[in-house]
């Protein structure tokens, strides 16, 4: 199923090399989404016309939260709202549509496969990811030319917002044991022992949010 025109996509995160990630993934499928720039330092008020779907990357930001997604599903420019994650818990997917989300999506999907989904979103269907799958995270994370995984990357860009680790599990879902674990595997990556040797590093290393920025392909701008 193809729309007649581009969706157009806002990809939302607060970190640029995700927000880019994604939208260089989705570059070669272009005639079927267009991926439009956002601001939202006050939501999205440099948005001069509507965006078909918005894209939220859970990717260090709360995940199942119904004021998470607030914003986006309340502002008028946005028609629908779709989460992209890797967390499957059944209470994050509930909470998620109950809120009024139209996709749970999972960030194993194959372009081509997101962007179905995507126009099955766009034509009306709530849909949910089968599975997760097992094969890679796409797109693109911090820390990931040292050889982060995705999930040790956002435990230290948390950590190096100054998040306990019990916010970190509270945020991500994640047991305190898993914190500890990708903190110690993260650590042994990086060549830190410390938490204020991880903080310092995570600063000089882009691992602090990008102003809450949503950033894509700025010649949408221009159309």
């Amino acid at each position: 199923m193809t729309s007649a025109s581009p969706i157009r996509l806002a990809v939302i995160d607060d970190y640029e090399v995700v927000v880019n990630g994604l939208a260089k993934m989705l570059e070669r499928y272009r005639d079927r989404v267009e991926v439009a720039e956002l601001d939202i330092e006050g939501p999205m008020s440099t948005v001069e016309h509507p965006v078909d779907i918005a894209l939220y990357d859970t990717f260090g930001q709360a995940q199942g939260e119904p004021e998470a997604l607030a914003h986006l599903l309340k502002e008028p420019r946005v028609d629908k709202v779709v989460v992209y994650t890797w967390n499957f818990q059944p209470d994050l997917v509930r909470r998620s549509l109950d809120a009024g989300v139209r996709g749970y999506l999972s960030k194993t999907l194959p372009a081509g496969e997101l962007v179905s989904a995507l126009e099955r979103v766009h034509a009306g269907e709530v849909i949910v990811s089968a599975e997760v799958g097992s094969g890679p995270i796409a797109g693109e994370w911090p820390g990931r030319e040292e050889g982060l995984t995705p999930r040790e990357a956002e435990v230290l860009a948390l950590i190096t917002q100054g998040l306990s680790n019990n916010d970190i599990a509270a945020q991500t879902h994640l047991s305190i044991n898993s914190v500890k674990s990708y903190i110690r595997t993260g650590y042994r990556k990086i060549g830190v022992t410390s938490r204020s040797q991880a903080v310092l590093w995570g600063v000089r290393h882009g691992f602090e949010p990008d102003h809450r920025r949503i950033v894509a392909d700025p010649t949408v701008q221009d159309r």
